[in-house]
């Protein structure tokens, strides 16, 4: 919110600078976004009159004028505003002059004519388009007929101001209007607040229940809504005083009526609406949710697609009004309006946010509304509009208010611990020094004893419910920078990691020392990119109500797709060797109950792992590569059970001859492979290849504990078999008869060739091995390892039908 500091002042003896008070604020209450005045890096601009004017001699829409500024002659401007005219006071800017944008004015020829200045619209003094006003949009902006020729314009319109910006938290709402800063301001300073309210004075003759009526069924949207009419209301332009106030807040002045609705908002933090009352349907208020796909015409001629969830302000059931968020095109207050019907309402804050999030109709009233509303000064924000109305608009305010809902103004009762509050705190403050507190704030307290203190919060402080909001009230008001510094009390139990957690570390580790870097990506995804890549397959992801945006709507349930998105986004920037990993969870429907949260771990390799250089040969990252990472990560996590790899046709989305499930005792625990290239074609990448674990089942698993394994100084022996077996017989069946068959001594299997093609017989191939024997305590001998060697070729041929090459 805008707080002017001038403002400030009517209600505060304030004797601090405002940039001083911008701090305290900071440091108290809210941030701060900015402090400035209108006029900063303004200069020599000052009041004119306009004297004389002709025509320009070469030009069909320039102005020759003649200008008085104070001084003993007019100076002599040319100006192109199609609403100049004579006897007008205007805003110019002298030779030398600093406008908007630091722009520098200089005397000059204009089609050869001289001008000593320029004659300015509001616009070129740094006022926004969407705050001037739109009388004066496309022209000069004239001054009131009382200012002085000579003297700088900025006092005449509110640019000598200082406006104090605040950001505003969602759980302060009551700090986005002058009554709440002022209450507020008052508190931390400890000043006597000179807030006025202007009270209602009922001229008119007719009461208002004969004009309207409002039956709110449903409170629960509605709490309160309360109407009143003004009848005969002449409908202009507001006073100079009314629009600076609008402006400097950043609101466009619009008439009398409107601008009043405004200027309370700002007062009193409480939206009002006007609604021309002779346009209306009829004479019947109400407060309804919308229906679904129902249309609606909002004030800035959009016409509107409404949901069930949205709420409707309706007169004889036809909508006139979005609550609280924007006024209906057919029933605004315009230059024709006599009667107003003015309404005052506080409505529920989540649906208000709800809907003017989806249809994007963010304004001043509907960030008040979410924010909340003080129920107190409802009717007084109500009242005070209608006097000012009829003050500012010549009419007569009718007797009465119709009430269609009301929430009472309750007071809220909370008990504190002094010694409780000095342990939260880290102080020692007395009884009084509480007290005192709660005085600034105007909370009525009751002492009980030395140590509680009954504190009766007003409605105007809605956000405060419990104890522990008491506690930072005092902070801030006795100033955090007063609060002593103090160590914390502590135990001394020992920390440490449970095994979940050294799981979970040790496999970031492992795989960072791969050459694998880490990686986190969004667990909300699109619906498509939830259902691939996932372990064990689920129907359908779960889905968000409310999606911030297309692209994250329901939760991942994979984490591969996430990885795929970060890869194209390296890849799309020449960052063409990519190797990454995840650990994070996974999200699995459960029916109507929350979804189960797993903990999964992902990588994602695409290019080479290895950069080029003069040395290696190109390799790009391929299947055994990537299987061999995991193969060394399982190993290295101490699993003490069987790892098998089984290969997968089942996931559209993975290379249907280049993917294997990965199986823990016969348990599916993950898979591995290359993405597919269709898949891979839609995600804008190069030939990857990606695994996925359930390190829950890993977590689960038995594993080794931690053993030495002395390095043997006794020699080995080695022996290599070359056999010749069926395309069909896999490594994998090859080595479990070489390890089951190879005795006590065989430390070691390696699968140096294959080979298949030419010289061998058809549906053949041939694997050769090296068989490493060591003995741990003694030199093995050549006819122990012929024995043992013997015994594996045997079985080989046995159990496979190999021939030994």
């Amino acid at each position: 919110m805008k707080v002017s500091y001038q403002w400030l002042k009517e209600y505060l003896d304030l004797d601090v600078a405002p940039r001083e008070l911008a701090e305290k604020i900071a440091r108290t209450s809210v941030d701060i976004n900015d402090v400035y005045q209108p006029a900063d890096g303004l200069k020599k601009i000052v009041v004119g009159k306009v004297v004389a004017m002709q025509d320009h001699p070469n030009s069909d829409h320039l102005h020759i004028c003649q200008v008085d500024v104070g001084e003993e002659q007019p100076i002599q401007v040319v100006c192109g505003a199609p609403n100049v005219t004579t006897g007008k006071k205007v805003i110019v800017a002298l030779n030398g002059a600093r406008i908007a944008d630091n722009v520098k004015i200089k005397r000059g020829k204009i089609r050869g004519v001289e001008s000593n200045g320029m004659l300015c619209a509001l616009q070129e003094i740094g006022f926004s388009d969407k705050i001037a006003p739109k009388d004066y949009s496309a022209g000069l902006y004239f001054l009131p007929d009382d200012a002085k020729e000579g003297e700088p314009v900025f006092g005449y319109l509110g640019m000598d101001d200082t406006i104090i910006d605040t950001d505003v938290t969602p759980n302060r709402g009551d700090m986005l209007s002058m009554y709440g800063n002022v209450n507020d301001i008052a508190a931390f300073y400890g000043l006597q607040s000179h807030f006025k309210e202007l009270p209602v004075e009922e001229n008119g003759t007719e009461n208002t229940s004969d004009l309207v009526s409002a039956k709110i069924d449903d409170h629960k949207i509605a709490p309160t809504y309360k109407l009143r009419v003004i009848k005969g209301v002449k409908i202009a332009d507001s006073p100079l005083w009314l629009q600076i106030r609008l402006w400097n807040a950043g609101i466009r002045p619009v008439n009398n009526v409107v601008d009043v609705t405004n200027y309370i908002l700002l007062k009193y933090g409480q939206p009002l609406h006007s609604y021309d009352y002779d346009r209306l349907p009829g004479h019947d208020f109400g407060v309804r949710h919308a229906k679904e796909d129902e249309k609606f015409t909002t004030l800035d001629g959009d016409e509107q697609t409404l949901k069930a969830n949205d709420i409707l302000v309706t007169v004889d059931n036809q909508p006139v009004a979005l609550a609280g968020t924007m006024g209906g095109e057919g029933t605004a207050v315009s230059d024709q309006t006599t009667t107003v019907a003015l309404e005052a309402a506080i409505f529920d804050p989540v649906m208000v946010r709800k809907q003017a999030r989806r249809l994007d109709l963010h304004s001043e009233s509907s960030m008040r509304f979410e924010r909340g509303i003080n129920p107190a000064t409802v009717e007084t924000a109500l009242n005070e509009a209608a006097e000012l109305i009829k003050e500012l608009a010549g009419g007569q305010v009718t007797k009465g208010i119709v009430t269609g809902s009301e929430k009472s103004a309750a007071d809220k009762q909370i008990t504190l611990s002094l010694a409780k509050v000095n342990h939260v705190l880290g102080t020692d403050l007395q009884m009084a020094d509480v007290e005192d507190v709660f005085s600034r704030l105007r909370f009525a307290a009751d002492v009980k004893d030395d140590d509680q203190i009954d504190v009766t919060v007003p409605a105007r402080r809605w956000d405060i419910f419990v104890a522990a909001d008491l506690y930072e009230e005092i902070a801030r008001i006795y100033g955090y920078d007063n609060l002593p510094s103090t160590l914390p009390v502590m135990t001394r139990n020992r920390g440490g990691l449970t095994p979940r957690q050294r799981f979970i570390r040790a496999s970031r580790h492992d795989l960072e020392g791969m050459g694998l870097t880490q990686a986190i990506s969004y667990s909300l995804t699109t619906v498509d990119k939830a259902k691939q890549f996932q372990i064990d397959p689920v129907a359908e992801p779960m889905k968000l109500d409310f999606p911030m945006s297309s692209d994250h709507v329901a939760t991942r349930m994979s984490i591969i797709s996430g990885l795929l998105i970060d890869i194209a986004y390296n890849v799309s920037r020449n960052v063409n060797n990519v190797a990454l990993y995840e650990e994070g969870r996974v999200f699995l429907p459960k029916g109507g109950e929350r979804p189960e949260e797993q903990e999964h771990l992902a990588g994602a390799i695409t290019g080479q792992m290895l950069a080029n250089d003069w040395h290696t040969e190109d390799r790009p990252v391929d299947f055994f590569q990537v299987k061999g990472i995991v193969e060394r990560y399982l190993h290295n996590m101490g699993l003490t059970g069987k790892v098998t790899y089984v290969a997968d046709q089942s996931r559209r989305e993975m290379h249907p001859g280049r993917t294997a499930n990965i199986l823990l005792d016969g348990q599916l625990v993950g898979f591995l492979g290359q993405v597919h290239p269709s898949t891979a074609k839609v995600y804008k990448i190069p030939a990857t290849y990606v695994f996925e674990l359930n390190l829950e089942s890993l977590i689960a698993a038995p594993k080794v504990a931690n053993e030495y394994h002395p390095i043997s100084k006794y020699p080995s022996i080695t022996r290599d078999i070359a056999l010749l077996v069926d395309d069909d017989i896999t490594n994998a069946m090859v080595m479990d008869v070489i390890n089951k068959r190879g005795g006590a001594f065989l430390k070691d299997v390696h699968l140096f060739d294959v080979y298949s093609g030419l010289h061998l017989p058809k549906g053949k191939k041939s694997l050769a091995y090296t068989l490493t024997y060591q003995d741990d305590n003694d030199t093995l001998t050549e006819d122990q390892v012929n024995a043992a060697f013997d015994k594996v070729t045997k079985s080989l041929t046995d159990t496979l039908g190999a021939e030994i090459r």
